[in-house]
């Protein structure tokens, strides 16, 4: 299966799971409301979120280093390598990690009532909007200029370059509140929920 369909089949099971919340809220809340499986969606939810931040940052070290490199074959390789990682690994992570922790927030409470739990919740959903506005288009641009690549050329033209260099900043911009997020989760410390804040 090419990485597109991969990727546009997460984002297809994402949309579906929205539509299915909003839709069909009551059984969507009794769906994840299951205490029973508070342990299992708990280590779920710690793999899946451990796992796609890692593969996050092991893949913005190693654009960066392939890009210092100088070397088309490697740049591109690491490139086509991450995008690969990108669409079959972490867009599942991203499912099953949100799945998993909306289930244990519904298991905890009130999602918006729970201070550290709310912040969480919005760095999460502002890094992975981040991320479709301004990783997804800057990759399709990337991918375009390397299908026009010419083989016999050994350097990258400059606008490829560029745009390769700027993931970087996208990447770091999209981690950074990951790593908010994963502070709130280990120390859950006293913060005003976002629902006192619209009272």
């Amino acid at each position: 299966m090419k990485t597109k369909h991969v990727l546009y089949a997460s984002l297809a099971v994402m949309a579906g799971l929205i539509a299915f919340a909003v839709l069909f809220l009551e059984a969507f809340l009794a769906l994840l409301n299951q205490p029973a499986l508070y342990g299992h969606a708990r280590f779920v939810h710690i793999v899946a979120a451990t796992f796609f931040f890692a593969n996050a940052v092991v893949g913005m070290l190693w654009e960066r280093r392939a890009l210092a490199s100088g070397r088309k074959d490697v740049i591109l390789h690491t490139y086509e390598t991450v995008a690969w990682l990108d669409a079959r690994v972490s867009s599942p992570l991203i499912i099953v990690a949100l799945v998993a922790g909306l289930m244990l927030s519904v298991i905890a409470g009130d999602l918006w009532e729970i201070g550290w739990l709310s912040w969480a919740f919005v760095l999460f959903l502002f890094s992975g909007a981040f991320w479709v506005l301004s990783d997804i288009p800057t990759q399709y641009k990337v991918k375009r200029l390397m299908a026009a690549l010419d083989p016999a050329d050994p350097a990258l033209p400059g606008e490829l370059t560029r745009l390769l260099r700027l993931r970087w900043w996208i990447s770091l911009a999209g981690v950074t509140p990951l790593v908010l997020v994963f502070a709130l989760m280990v120390y859950k410390p006293d913060l005003p929920a976002i629902a006192a804040l619209f009272r």
